[in-house]
């Protein structure tokens, strides 16, 4: 038997008990459920909130300081800090995708439904979507993108798998987002594999294996890393080879993100999470957007072209909120998605030639070693991500009048411990390919001139354009 599952140490009995006690983790992951929809159901249906209502007062801002304050940038943080325990332990989305499948048809998993692409896709196409309509305002936005995001998970239960999260593995919009983050966390479960080998003697605990469900769909015996686990705990003690364990935050990024590198993930963090999702933050803020509008209606207005100028676009396809004074004209909308577009060419492609030399620097060019230099900028993005949610928490307190004199204090180190991270990861990744100092050396300057790019991006919106 395995030295960790003979004598376990405190986080791998946490593990075991975390698989001793699903029924009470399943029972939590119920009662999020029911926060979860009275938050996006009930404040759909009642008035917008005037200018005298507070986050104490008025349920729509508590519930849009609770979804968009709280709720997503400390669940972003939280894949770092624990890998993905929101994924298995309560995340709503995920365990009415698995009871949905539970009283499904259990249909086999269509090949569509595999193409690696989607997590790059859904992420964009959902990040654009929610600035079209004001998610982050309004709460008939928020059922559209967030009820809507459930109730597809629940049809896709309903149609294929048997207790599966079929949703979660290939088609929900930040599935790809939580994989990246949770390669830094601290802690997996590690699977032995003498242990498991052995199993097939000698059983489990000296008895036949009894089989568990992975409902995330992990190839248990060839798991490896965070980044597909849930970590909801069933499979602790599996085979005697099962086991919650700390590791190096930086291990799977460098031994295991040549093997795990692919097109796919190098597109999120450069076009999505680096491109994308700062365009997202970047259009409310930007002195440029607003030059660009002006520029472009000024053009129509003297060609007399003004339908594009016009207000009558439904609520669920651009904003459309006359008593908040906040709608969308075809100009204006159509400009949040060309702008959101052009950042993410922008900074991921200025940001994919930068990783290209980098890459060279350590030898012939090679894709693989270009994808896993790119997950060197995961730090910096999970952090990008969370200080762009989190100016909506700032704007939410700033209106209620909290002193916010360490804010900007807050954002300097959370970039600077970001960017030491990602050079720290990109340095160990160079040691991977070359152990010349030079070679590493020139590569770290490419990789340098990225990061200040990434930077230069939360700059502008944070003290460039806030300064003029």
């Amino acid at each position: 038997m395995s030295a960790v599952m003979t004598r376990p140490g405190r986080l791998a009995a946490a593990g075991q008990w975390m698989q001793r006690h699903g029924s009470l983790i399943r029972g939590i992951q119920w009662v999020v459920v029911a926060v979860y929809a009275f938050l996006i159901l009930v404040p759909a249906v009642m008035p917008l909130p005037d200018d005298t209502a507070h986050l104490w007062s008025n349920l729509t801002l508590a519930a849009q300081f609770v979804f968009w304050g709280i709720w997503w940038p400390f669940v972003l943080l939280s894949m770092v800090m624990l890998g993905r325990v929101w994924c298995g332990v309560l995340c709503p989305e995920g365990a009415l995708a698995e009871f949905a499948s539970k009283y499904g048809r259990g249909r086999a998993i269509p090949r569509w439904m595999r193409w690696g692409g989607w997590p790059f896709v859904a992420f964009g196409i959902t990040t654009i979507y929610g600035q079209m309509v004001s998610v982050y305002q309004y709460p008939k936005a928020v059922l559209l993108v967030l009820g809507g995001s459930t109730f597809a998970a629940m049809i896709i239960g309903l149609l294929y798998g048997r207790e599966k999260r079929v949703w979660c593995k290939y088609l929900c919009p930040v599935n790809g987002v939580f994989s990246l983050l949770a390669r830094l966390a601290p802690f997996h479960y590690k699977v032995d594999e003498d242990a498991w080998r052995r199993s097939y003697k000698n059983g489990e605990h000296g008895h036949r294996v009894i089989p568990i469900n992975c409902a995330p769909l992990v190839p248990l015996r060839n798991m490896k890393g965070a980044a597909d686990c849930h970590m909801c705990g069933r499979c602790s003690g599996h085979r005697d080879a099962v086991a919650l364990t700390w590791r190096a935050p930086s291990s799977e990024v460098v031994q295991l993100g040549d093997k795990q590198a692919n097109p796919w993930d190098t597109a999120l963090i450069l076009y999505g999470l680096l491109g994308i999702a700062i365009g997202a933050f970047h259009w409310t803020a930007s002195r440029w957007f607003i030059d660009l509008k002006m520029f472009f209606a000024n053009w129509l207005v003297d060609h007399d072209i003004t339908w594009p100028l016009d207000t009558n676009a439904p609520w669920f396809l651009f904003t459309h909120y006359p008593e908040q004074n906040d709608v969308f004209s075809w100009l204006d909308g159509t400009m949040v998605i060309g702008y959101i577009l052009a950042t993410a060419l922008v900074y991921g492609t200025a940001l994919l030639v930068l990783l290209m030399g980098a890459t060279r620097m350590l030898g012939r060019f090679n894709t693989v070693r270009l994808h896993h230099l790119t997950q060197g900028l995961i730090p910096i993005a999970g952090a990008g991500v969370f200080l762009g949610l989190s100016a909506t928490t700032l704007s939410l307190l700033r209106a209620e009048h909290v002193p916010l004199w360490w804010a900007s204090d807050m954002r300097i180190a959370i970039l600077a411990i970001a960017n030491l991270w990602s050079a720290w990861l990109a340095w160990l990744v160079t040691r991977r390919y070359s152990e010349r100092f030079v070679q590493r050396g020139l590569a770290m300057v490419w990789f340098a001139a990225a990061l200040a790019v990434v930077d230069s991006a939360w700059w502008l919106m944070f003290w460039g354009w806030a300064s003029k």
